[in-house]
């Protein structure tokens, strides 16, 4: 299964701007691409297998952004127990998928959800 263009290029820019936050490494648990923080996740980064349309899975805590995730076309509460938590899988590839910096944002807001105040310190410092 072919991977629209533009969904590649939100996602590459998605990984890079997580990758980018203060404290953030890349790990491959399950085959699936992740960005850590103090060994905690806080972006599925998703695996291109063809099972899955690409895709991002954030924790948005926050109330309207959550909600807003969820008006995303495809977008659903995570899998494996994760929804319940503020977990949200959005597809990138859809008609309508949210834009990379709005993508940044949310990525920004659960990276915030997760990281140590040490490094959110950092963040802001910036």
């Amino acid at each position: 299964m072919a991977v629209p263009k533009d969904a590649l290029k939100k996602w590459e820019k998605v990984r890079e701007f997580a990758l980018g936050l203060p404290g953030a490494a890349e790990e491959f648990p399950w085959g699936e691409a992740v960005a850590k923080v103090n060994k905690k996740v806080f972006v599925f980064l998703g695996v291109d297998d063809g099972r899955y349309p690409l895709g991002v899975t954030l924790k948005l805590k926050d109330g309207s952004a959550h909600a807003h995730a969820l008006t995303s076309p495809g977008a659903e509460p995570a899998g494996y127990g994760l929804g319940r938590s503020g977990w949200v899988r959005i597809p990138l590839a859809e008609r309508g998928a949210p834009a990379a910096e709005l993508l940044c944002d949310w990525v920004e807001e659960s990276y915030r959800t997760i990281a140590p105040k040490k490094l959110i310190a950092e963040l802001d410092e910036h």
